[in-house]
């Protein structure tokens, strides 16, 4: 398999640091890492200026995961491009890695939200569920 494009979604969480980790490994000099970050919606019926005000303090919190994960790639001499993108987070990783082209995605077995007593995350089981990519889960 010839790896060009890894989508890596972060969250911040220790194992989307141990999937940041994996990727920089797996990427090395050849492939280009897709940094994702997926954040919440702001609901349409919200109006102004609450609608506004949500959507930058949406933006500010995503803004503080990638920096973490933008340093590590760039420390690292990895080739990346990042995207926040508000939605679903399951259905955002796998329409993005299609969108995007692709060829595996790399991501945590549970992110931030998860119960520390489940095996995989509800947002990893979805995806492995939607997407018609290989997908390397990371604990």
């Amino acid at each position: 398999m010839n790896i060009s494009r890894i989508l890596l979604p972060v969250d911040g969480s220790r194992l989307s640091d141990a999937a940041a980790d994996m990727a920089i490994d797996l990427a090395g000099s050849e492939a280009t890492v897709i940094l994702l970050t997926v954040r919440r919606t702001v609901p349409t019926g919200l109006g102004q200026p609450n609608a506004g005000e949500l959507l930058e303090y949406l933006n500010r919190g995503a803004e503080g995961v990638m920096t973490h994960y933008r340093a590590k790639l760039t420390n690292a001499n990895v080739d990346f491009l990042e995207l926040v993108v508000g939605g679903d987070v399951a259905e955002v990783i796998s329409n993005v890695a299609d969108n995007e082209k692709c060829d595996v995605i790399i991501m945590g077995s549970k992110g931030k939200s998860d119960l520390e007593g489940l095996f995989l995350g509800s947002v990893t089981h979805k995806v492995l569920q939607t997407t018609t990519k290989p997908v390397l889960v990371v604990k």
